[in-house]
């Protein structure tokens, strides 16, 4: 692995980008101000497997996978092949393609409560379609809510009231460009607490036309929260979907639903489900996704071929191979090996999350330490070699070799912390500024 000398190309051009683009990228997840801005990438050149390339030459091992994009790998052949295929046949019709019936056939033999299909392109977008055939099936206009669920205007007017998004996003999040009348629509409630459900559905009973919530991210659901989560929503006739986008086809081939063994009545799925082609889809039980035939819910790309290709190979390849399992076993030994040096260094840190996707999570007593101690984390790993580090998203095509290098990276910067700790260096040992993220995730 050629070793990590600077980002100056990847900040020129940044700059640049800032001139034209808003906030300098589309997605703010990919935003340089999240990582240690002046040491991490912010443009790549090319990938593979589970390896990038930046536009300065630098080769790191890649733990943000796409941003949650892929679990199987970059250019993996089967999928690629697939995509390639179809685009020498024709990337888009003027009419349908056969591609959009044989993923929804794979979609509903996978997830428990998938009858019936509709497609998008991303998480945000998938997840209004399911609010819209939510409201359209109950007639009811209410949200009732807990974690994150994208940009759009039904979820970001839960800030144009007094119930805000506080306990889900980092206070401040705007709702400018939001319409007012949308105040009160959407109401978060407290994950891990069937009295908080409990209260905000009676407070609007009979108003309630969803319950959305993802069914497990960062903290592990108690037990019977998710069994009572659908209790609840059966007594008050409203629609439970769960929002798959990032546990989708990682912990189970089913999801979240089929590992927790729970049913929604919809679930929107993304990121993973194309590994790195942009495609999504709402699944849900035949009554309830039925209604969607007389709604104007419609996109011209949103069943493109070459994307439904991508798919279709993506679930072949989940039967084929036992990638899930693979997944789940490279991440245990990458959160055993990580915890077990956190407690040699004795840094004040946890491991937050399941095998597939988890987070190092500094818990000083001080948050602007603990901002800081993430923002040197990312910047010591980008030194070494590896994005990201404060978040993985584990591979199938991640290597004994690569968690190999993770962890004796981890070694060498949770004593370079635990050392800055107790000498008072950390500020020091910062040669970027700490980082400032625009919002954050509720560790669900």
């Amino acid at each position: 692995m050629k070793k990590y000398t600077n980002v100056n190309k990847s900040l020129r051009l940044f700059k640049k980008a800032e001139k034209l683009i808003p906030g300098g990228v589309q997605l703010l997840s990919r935003r340089p101000q999240l990582y240690a801005h002046g040491a991490t990438p912010i443009y790549a050149a090319k990938a593979k497997g589970s390896h990038i390339w930046d536009i300065d030459g630098n080769e790191y091992i890649d733990t943000m996978a796409g941003v949650g994009a892929y679990q199987i790998g970059y250019c993996h052949e089967p999928v690629d092949r697939a995509v390639a295929k179809q685009i020498a046949r024709g990337a888009l019709y003027s009419c349908n393609h056969e591609s959009e019936v044989e993923m929804a056939e794979l979609l509903c033999e996978a997830v428990p409560c998938c009858e019936m299909v509709r497609y998008a392109k991303g998480g945000g977008d998938v997840n209004t379609v399911a609010v819209r055939i939510a409201r359209g099936f109950t007639g009811k206009d209410k949200v009732v809510f807990c974690g994150y669920h994208g940009w759009h205007d039904w979820y970001i007017a839960a800030n144009l009231g007094d119930e805000t998004l506080e306990s889900h996003l980092l206070p401040g999040v705007p709702a400018t460009g939001v319409p007012k009348a949308l105040t009160g629509t959407t109401i978060p409630f407290e994950y891990n607490n069937l009295d908080s459900l409990r209260s905000v559905l009676q407070a609007n009973k009979g108003e309630v036309a969803c319950i959305f919530l993802e069914a497990c991210r960062f903290k592990a659901p108690e037990p019977k929260f998710i069994e009572g989560v659908r209790e609840l929503a059966t007594k008050h006739r409203a629609v439970l979907i769960f929002d798959e986008v990032v546990t989708g086809f990682r912990m189970a081939l089913g999801g979240a639903q089929e590992y927790f063994g729970v049913t929604p009545d919809l679930a929107t799925f993304a990121k993973a489900i194309g590994n790195g082609y942009p495609l999504a889809a709402v699944c849900g039980k035949r009554e309830i996704m039925d209604v969607a035939k007389d709604m104007f819910i419609s996109s011209t790309f949103w069943s493109d071929p070459v994307s439904l290709a991508a798919g279709i190979a993506v679930q072949k390849e989940l039967r084929k191979k036992k990638i899930i399992p693979t997944i789940w076993k490279t991440g245990r030994r990458l959160i055993d090996g990580l915890t077990g040096l956190l407690k040699k260094h004795e840094v004040p840190a946890e491991i937050l999350g399941y095998p597939p996707e988890f987070i190092v999570s500094f818990q000083h007593q001080s948050p602007e330490m603990n901002t800081k101690l993430s923002t040197l984390l990312n910047q010591e790993f980008a030194k070494r070699n590896v994005f990201g580090g404060t978040m993985i998203y584990v591979l199938y095509t991640h290597k004994p070799a690569d968690v190999r290098h993770i962890l004796d990276a981890a070694d060498e910067i949770f004593e370079l912390v635990a050392k800055g700790l107790k000498q008072d260096r950390i500020d020091k040992l910062l040669k970027v500024p700490p980082k400032k993220p625009l919002f954050r995730r509720r560790l669900v």
